[in-house]
C-alpha cells in the first residue's frame, strides 16, 4: 500500500491492473482502516481515470457473487448517488413504475452512505426481504416484475470498506462503481451520475460492453432527471440534451423534489407517490426517469416512455408490483 499511496501522492495514475489488484488486496484484508481511508481520500481530491475505473470494476465483478437471471430481459435503474441534492428516492420509485409497465427490473442498491436514506433503507422499512437466493429472486421477477439486489449480499469482499465509508460519510469512488457492478449483469441499464466528466467515463466504458444503456446527468448536478434543468443523455450511439418540455411538463423547483429527513419520512413519500397520491411534481419526476428506462428497454422516444410510465403509475400497476414484492417477502 505504501508504494501505491506514494505514487498517488505524486499525482500519478494507477494502471488498470494496479487498480484491480488494490481491490483484491482490500478484499483479502491486507490493509488496515487508516490505509483504506487514505486510499479512498485520494480519489475525493482528484478525478478517477478510465483505466482506474475499469480496474476497480473488473475486480468487483471478479469477486462478486454473480447470479444468473439471463432468462429474463432485465434493466437496472441505479444512480451513483453522492450528488448532495437530498432528493426523495426517485430511481427506486421509478424502478417499480418501470416494472409496472412490464419491463423486468433487477434493482441494485445499498444503504445510504453520503445521503441519509439509500434505496435499501426505504425498501427495508417497507418490508422487502434482501437475499441472494436465486430461486427467490427469479420468483420475484416472475410474479412482481422486479427483484432487489442488495449490494452487500453480492459483494461480500467489500465488508472491509463499508465501515470506512460510513465513518467518512462522503462520496467515494465506490459511489461511481455501484451502477457498474450489478451481479445479474442486466442487458439494459439506466444510470445517473453526479458530474459530466463521470458521464463521459461511463460512456466510454459502456461502449466496450454489450449493454443497451442510457446515462443521465442533470446539468444542475443531479444524478437523475430532475426536471429542474436540462439533462445530458448518453445512449449507445447518440448524445442529446433533454428539457422538461421534451416530457410535456413544466420545469420544477428543487424544493419540489426534496426528500425526507428520516427513513420513516422517506418511506411515507415513497408510499404516497407509488399510490398515485404524490404531488404533480413528484409524479412527473418519477415518470420522467421511469420513462427513460422504458424508452431504453423498448427503444422508444422519451415522451413515449413517459406516457407508459404515467399509465403504470396511475393505473396502480406500479403499486401492484410493490405489493407483490412485499407479499413474496413475507412467505
Amino acid at each position: 500500500m505504501k508504494a501505491i499511496l506514494n505514487k498517488l501522492v505524486q499525482h500519478q495514475q494507477l494502471s488498470k491492473e494496479e487498480a484491480r489488484r488494490m481491490i483484491h488486496n482490500i478484499a483479502e484484508d491486507k490493509y488496515n482502516t487508516s490505509q483504506i481511508a487514505s486510499f479512498l481520500t485520494v480519489f475525493m481530491m482528484r478525478s478517477i481515470s478510465l483505466e482506474e475505473l475499469e480496474g476497480f470494476r473488473a475486480a468487483l465483478l471478479e469477486l462478486c457473487i454473480s447470479i444468473d437471471l439471463s432468462e429474463f430481459d432485465t434493466i437496472d435503474l441505479c444512480g451513483t448517488g453522492g450528488d448532495g441534492k437530498d432528493t426523495f428516492n426517485i430511481s427506486t420509485l421509478a424502478s417499480f413504475v418501470t416494472a409496472g409497465a412490464g419491463i423486468k427490473v433487477t434493482k441494485h442498491g445499498n444503504y445510504g452512505v453520503s445521503s441519509g436514506c439509500g434505496s435499501s433503507n426505504v425498501l427495508e422499512a417497507l418490508g422487502i426481504q434482501f437475499t441472494n437466493d436465486a430461486d427467490f429472486l427469479k420468483r420475484c421477477l416472475d410474479q412482481a416484475g422486479i427483484c432487489i439486489l442488495h449490494a452487500p449480499l453480492f459483494h461480500p469482499a467489500m465488508k472491509n470498506v463499508a465501515p470506512v465509508r460510513r465513518e467518512l460519510g462522503v462520496k467515494t469512488f465506490f459511489n461511481m462503481l455501484g451502477p457498474l457492478v450489478n451481479p445479474a449483469f442486466p442487458k439494459n441499464q439506466l444510470t445517473g451520475v453526479f458530474n459530466l466528466e463521470l458521464a463521459r467515463l461511463y460512456h466510454y466504458l459502456f461502449q466496450k460492453t454489450n449493454t443497451n444503456f442510457t446515462i443521465l446527468y442533470a446539468l444542475e448536478g443531479y444524478d437523475e432527471i430532475s426536471l429542474t434543468c436540462p439533462t445530458k443523455v448518453f445512449r449507445n450511439a447518440s448524445e442529446q440534451v433533454l428539457t422538461p418540455q421534451d416530457f410535456g411538463v413544466y420545469p420544477l423547483k428543487p424544493i419540489e423534489i426534496a426528500g425526507g429527513n428520516t427513513v420513516d419520512s422517506s418511506a411515507k413519500i415513497f408510499m404516497d407517490v407509488i399510490q398515485n397520491r404524490g404531488t404533480e411534481a413528484q409524479q412527473n419526476v418519477v415518470c420522467a426517469n421511469a420513462g427513460m428506462a422504458i424508452a431504453t428497454a423498448l427503444d422508444l422516444s422519451p415522451i413515449e416512455g413517459f406516457e407508459k410510465a404515467q399509465e403504470s403509475l396511475v393505473s396502480g400497476k406500479a403499486f401492484e408490483a410493490l405489493t407483490k414484492l412485499q407479499n413474496l417477502s413475507q412467505v
